[in-house]
């Protein structure tokens, strides 16, 4: 297997990544912003597939109408030239003054109806350019005091507003879904749909919870102190993994958005199995694009740039033939069995079971002997872990 990327494998990148200039809180930009054609060349060079932005990133935020489309039209012949696609379209309800309390759950209703009116307008920029999926951060819906919000009614709005965006697509016969990506937490002290388990509860409430899915994001779930990996499978069960937003993160802290796999290299190699292998024993596996929302340190120049961009798709793929190795393995595969891994697949009732026949089976509880638990009957978890770490390493 190869560490040379090509479009076969799916990677894209956000403008908003490779393009961030490098300004934080603290100081200033440390380098000048990407143009957009240049960007799109470069991307093909390096044996990208898609390219993905938000309107803001295209063309400034009081844009008139005729600036806007000289950007648009520059970005399609870049795209037609190249041949790289727009998988993914995303719309800023957070950089802006005005959207400081939010887009779809300001406590200002004339914020509100310009958030979705900006909304509705990238949704018809994503149908232009062939994007089938419109991300949705709510990087400012939130709050830092309890007593500013309103949460029920918050979500309430957040509510009324997907399901006018859901109306919208359908009417116009768009093919597009929605992806929403929880963060707990900054710019906002606390954001509303901060991990992948309230994004999913929330979209059973919808009125078309079909056409809402998750795009989790490496260090969003691992800033909660959560597993990514059990995230994301969470997702895949439910068929809600629209999209993934990929990086790297190092524990509880601030968004690092560091290189896919300089964070957790751990999690990030059970990651990638489950999304290319399915998990231990198969299961259904993710076939959208390898999306990677990280940023370029602010320490790179832009050889260092561009740097970046290559080592998140060989480190997936140096991951992805790691997995595959371990998959391979004769040893692991004992170990897997020894661990009954496989055996977590098989109904817990036998086949037509219920209450009635499982109170009547002595050897489930009266005959049963939990005492040999005691000192015995060990799952050899720890061996499969060390059998994972040394494929991880190389060391086999």
């Amino acid at each position: 297997m190869t560490l040379n990327p090509t479009r076969e494998d799916h990677f894209s990148f956000g403008l908003w990544t490779f393009g961030w200039p490098a300004q934080d809180q603290f100081g200033g930009a440390t380098r000048p912003p990407v143009d957009t054609v240049d960007a799109v060349h470069r991307l093909s060079d390096l044996g990208v597939w898609g390219m993905t932005f938000h309107d803001d990133d295209l063309f400034p935020f009081e844009s008139t109408d005729a600036e806007r489309r000289t950007e648009i039209d520059r970005l399609r012949g870049a795209l037609d030239a190249t041949g790289l696609v727009v998988p993914m379209i995303t719309t800023n309800l957070f950089s802006h003054p005005v959207f400081k309390d939010g887009g779809f759950t300001s406590n200002d209703r004339d914020v509100r109806r310009f958030a979705l009116r900006k909304v509705l307008r990238n949704i018809d920029l994503a149908a232009e350019l062939g994007a089938q999926t419109f991300v949705m951060w709510g990087g400012r819906e939130g709050s830092e005091y309890d007593a500013a919000k309103d949460v029920r009614g918050a979500l309430e709005r957040y509510r009324e507003a997907v399901n006018l965006l859901g109306d919208y697509v359908v009417d116009q016969g768009y093919d597009i879904r929605f992806a929403i990506e929880p963060k707990p937490n900054e710019p906002r002290g606390d954001i509303l749909l901060p991990t992948v388990g309230h994004a999913l509860a929330f979209i059973e409430t919808l009125e078309r919870p079909e056409l809402v899915g998750l795009n989790p994001e490496t260090g969003h779930e691992q800033m909660a102190g959560l597993n990514y990996t059990h995230g994301i499978a969470q997702a895949l069960d439910a068929g809600k993994l629209f999209h993934i937003d990929l990086n790297g993160q190092r524990g509880v802290k601030f968004d690092q958005d560091l290189v896919f796999g300089h964070g957790d290299v751990q999690n990030a190699f059970s990651l990638v199995d489950l999304l290319e292998f399915g998990g231990p024993n198969g299961g259904p596996t993710y076939e959208g694009p390898r999306h990677f929302d990280y940023k370029p340190s602010r320490t790179e120049d832009e050889n260092g740039v561009w740097e970046s961009v290559t080592a998140n798709m060989r480190m997936y793929l140096a991951l992805k033939e790691r997995a595959a190795a371990f998959r391979a393995d004769p040893e692991v595969q004992e170990a897997l069995a020894a661990a009954k891994v496989e055996e977590i697949n098989t109904p817990t009732l036998n086949p037509g079971e219920g209450y009635t026949e499982l109170l009547a089976d002595r050897s489930a509880y009266e005959d049963f002997d939990a005492d040999a638990y005691f000192g015995g009957k060990g799952f050899g978890f720890v061996r499969l872990q060390q059998l994972a770490m040394e494929h991880l390493l190389g060391a086999r």
